[in-house]
């Protein structure tokens, strides 16, 4: 019988302490591994905590700004009434001012971004907005005229109101659009029907309403709300088209957009104030006597709303902006008031309240009743846990208290 000799495996190269370190070693690799992991995500959440905070903090910058700039264009409109009654002179030059929207914005880019482009660069790329060609001369007359003629409308009409009207009452009739601009979305982009939206669709109605019959519908109070509700419907109008034909713009494609009007103004409307002039309907002895302060100080003001208005949407909420628009009703109401001491009939009052508490519920996002339930049923499950832990603490001491009562009673021996 042969013997067969068993093949022996060669020996491991690990000895049994090196394999405990290397397990012991794999253990804190893990161990760091899930350190590195819980510090990444404090950090994203910080991260987070401050963007939000940042936003918070220019929303409320923004709201301030907004608010003040929409009130002091109101205010020195009216101030420019007493001696110089030119509206559509006045539309027509503060237009004008849009021009230098996208060399405003160039500016910023130029001085903030890291990887600077070209002033022809930007507009190429930002003029994309008009199409995949960019701005050309046809589109130049089909798409901007008549997003000019309802921008010089709008305008024209807001500063007619105010003619007939205090500030107060025709800021707080142009918070309106928001309304006209839902039931259009409704109707002709088939946006999602909202029952929230329709009843304060109804309460911007009824505060129309309430404001045309607070003088007994007749005499400059009628005129004035007409003209105010027709501004407000030509920016309702304005801002579906924009959003049917454009789309959604970034900051850079707004700013290109607004100083396309702007040049469209002063090469195609400039023909208006002329005819005006020479017809005497808006006549002035010589240009030195114009108020160009005035003028200069609602162009200004004009234009900082609405440069406002499209950075706001960038650096915090859309919403902090609208609520930037509505505060401007309080702000020419305590003006109003105080300097002019205008006093408010309460028929006024309340259609103004109305209108704005309106104007507050169409900011509700689309999904509000969900997130309104969800905060609801979180604050029962809070509620019901601080139940469950109270009935379980008053059981622990009612225990404790009878077993403190037992070991009392009991006699020594």
């Amino acid at each position: 019988m042969k013997k067969h000799s068993a093949k022996v495996a060669p020996a491991s190269s690990f000895s049994v302490s090196e394999l405990h370190a290397a397990i012991i070693d794999g253990g804190d690799g893990l161990q760091s591994n899930t350190e590195n992991s819980t510090e990444d995500a404090e950090k994203s959440r910080c991260q987070s905590c401050t963007s939000t905070f940042l936003k918070f903090v220019w929303g409320f910058l923004i709201i301030l700004s907004v608010s003040s700039s929409w009130v002091g264009t109101t205010q020195i409109i009216k101030i420019t009434y007493k001696n110089f009654y030119c509206p559509f002179f006045m539309t027509w030059f503060s237009t004008n001012w849009n021009i230098m929207f996208f060399p405003v914005y160039y500016s910023g880019h130029f001085a903030m971004a890291q990887e600077k482009q070209t002033m022809l660069q930007k507009i190429r790329e930002c003029s994309r907005i008009f199409g995949e060609d960019g701005l050309t001369l046809k589109l130049f007359l089909k798409r901007t005229a008549p997003f000019s003629i309802l921008w010089t409308l709008t305008n024209y009409l807001y500063l007619l109101a105010l003619k007939k009207l205090t500030a107060t009452d025709v800021s707080a009739l142009f918070c309106c659009n928001k309304a006209f601009m839902f039931l259009l979305s409704w109707i002709v982009l088939k946006d999602k029907f909202m029952g929230v939206r329709i009843v304060a669709a109804i309460m911007a109605i009824t505060g129309i309403v309430m404001m045309a019959y607070a003088d007994g519908f007749h005499g400059d109070s009628i005129i004035g709300v007409a003209l105010a509700v027709g501004s407000a419907s030509a920016s309702a109008l304005y801002k579906v088209l924009f959003k049917m034909f454009l789309g959604t713009a970034n900051f850079g494609e707004a700013a290109h957009f607004f100083s396309t009007l702007g040049f469209f103004n002063l090469i195609f409307i400039s023909c208006t104030p002329v005819i005006l002039y020479f017809t005497k309907v808006e006549y002035w002895s010589s240009f030195s006597a114009l108020p160009w302060g005035y003028l200069c100080g609602v162009a200004g003001l004009w234009f900082a709303f609405n440069i406002l208005v499209n950075v706001g949407v960038v650096l915090t909420y859309p919403i902090l902006v609208s609520i930037g628009t509505v505060l401007s009703v309080p702000g020419n109401a305590a003006i109003d008031l105080l300097k002019h001491e205008v006093i408010f009939s309460v028929v006024r009052l309340g259609a103004t309240i109305i209108i704005c508490l309106g104007f507050l519920l169409m900011l509700l996002p689309e999904e509000w009743d969900e997130i309104t339930l969800r905060f609801i049923n979180s604050l029962k499950e809070k509620k019901s846990e601080e139940h469950t832990e109270d009935v379980a603490e008053s059981s622990i001491h009612t225990r404790s208290r009878s077993r403190a009562n037992g070991t009392v009673s009991i006699p020594l021996s």
